[in-house]
């Protein structure tokens, strides 16, 4: 319970229960959850551990009472309550222990309200009217109240582009930089480097979700993500090798679902097998980031992977960005690899090997160890285009506004140098 519960869908659920380990409380509480119109049946007799082994196999009410009395951790069994609790149910927490950090404690862990003993019908009465408006309340994620959400796909189109890199500087810049509440969601589940890149455990999270898709809630994902900083929660794998990945997808469209009422940010490190394997993923997506290095084999996949964009995901808005891009070096130039897939490189990164290295060894995202690089200063500049593309600009216009390298960098120093024996430019899909 490390966060107030989001409010569920009623459904077959009880308005009211309550778990009181003695006749003294029950005796005050039964005539005031008569005259709020409650069963009195719905009074039982014992504590917290009653409470959670009942819930465990029943749903809960929308407003539940538990007594602490008997509870000699309260702030833990309350946590094992939340895991037995759908998501929305508001808590009052009833005790006899009378002391200020465990009623702060108890409150920060997402109980509404911490009544101490010996009840009075009115201290009862007041609690439970609060609760009753609490849940009727409007919630933040309710459509007339909803935030705006960009949901942002990094695709490579071959491995080791340095789409990872992109994308957790991404989801750094967005929470760090901009303060917005973002969400990394790495889809590499055996080999993912999302959490590597920040210094932090993978947890399980991820598979818990591939393997219980049902289990996934508000609460699922504030347990489950692991916070990289003040706006910034990650969720990664490093499944086992002898555990393929066996899913029909359900588990990621959730979890997006979800991200959507709890982040203003998503960005999603999409390996492009996850892509072929599970199209949907894009249903909400804004943008796809699609990463290339100029060579033959990275401009014959953009152009496949565009083509596929185009008529399986023809809303979302793709960024061509260019990586590793050094001077002299490469086996196409921008003016053929732009022919050859149709349209402009929104974005040009510099190679910059002593960067990249600086970053693994103080554990930090690209972006936030090397500001004053080059490469630092792009990636910046892809950051405040997806925002503007989701403030509705098209991707030419944010691209051309955030201003790539031309004008910071000599472009033509980035590019290959032409020679006579010109490299063969793939054919279009």
């Amino acid at each position: 319970m490390n966060a107030p519960w989001k409010p569920g869908t009623p459904g077959n659920r009880d308005a009211f229960a309550a778990y009181i380990c003695d006749d003294a409380a029950l005796d005050v509480l039964r005539p005031v959850v008569i005259e709020l119109g409650w069963q009195p049946e719905k009074c039982h007799k014992g504590g917290l551990r009653n409470a959670v082994q009942s819930l465990s196999i029943t749903a809960s009410p929308t407003i539940l009472m538990v007594d602490l009395s008997e509870s000699g951790d309260p702030l833990s069994d309350i946590n094992a309550l939340a895991e037995v609790c759908e998501p929305g149910t508001v808590v009052i927490a009833v005790g006899q222990v009378n002391d200020v950090r465990l009623y702060r404690d108890l409150l920060a862990s997402g109980i509404q309200d911490y009544l101490l003993k010996p009840l009075s019908p009115g201290q009862v009465r007041d609690a439970l009217v609060n609760a009753q408006a609490t849940y009727a309340s409007p919630k933040s994620h309710d459509p007339s109240v909803a935030k705006k959400h960009v949901s942002t796909a990094v695709i490579g189109t071959r491995g080791g582009v340095g789409a990872s890199t992109l994308a957790t500087s991404l989801a750094w810049l967005f929470s760090a930089d901009e303060k917005l509440p973002t969400a990394l969601l790495d889809l590499d589940v055996h080999f993912g480097t999302g959490a590597l890149a920040l210094d932090l455990e993978p947890g399980r999270g991820l598979t818990d979700a591939i393997d219980n898709p049902g289990r996934i809630d508000g609460l699922f994902i504030e347990r489950a993500m692991i916070r990289a900083n003040d706006h910034l929660a990650i969720l990664s794998a490093e499944a086992p090798m002898n555990s393929p990945l066996m899913t029909d997808g359900a588990a990621f469209v959730q979890l997006e679902e979800e991200f959507r009422q709890a982040f203003e940010m998503t960005v999603i490190d999409l390996p492009r097998n996850m892509l072929i394997n599970f199209p949907h993923l894009l249903a909400d997506v804004n943008v796809v980031l699609l990463v290339t290095e100029m060579t033959l084999a990275g401009a014959r996949d953009a152009i496949r992977i565009l083509s596929w964009l185009k008529s399986n995901a023809s809303h979302v808005q793709p960024i061509v960005v260019a990586n590793k891009v050094q001077a002299g070096v490469g086996e196409i130039s921008k003016a053929d690899f732009e022919a050859s897939i149709e349209r402009k490189i929104g974005f040009f990164v510099p190679y910059d090997i002593k960067a990249a290295s600086n970053a693994a060894k103080l554990g930090q995202t690209f972006a936030d160890a090397n500001r004053s690089s080059k490469a630092g200063s792009v990636i910046r500049d892809v950051s405040r285009a997806v925002m503007g593309v989701g403030d509705g600009e098209t991707v030419e216009v944010a691209a051309k506004a955030k201003g790539s390298l031309l004008g910071k960098l000599d472009l033509k120093s980035l590019m290959p140098k032409k020679s006579k024996d010109k490299a063969p430019v793939p054919a279009k899909a």
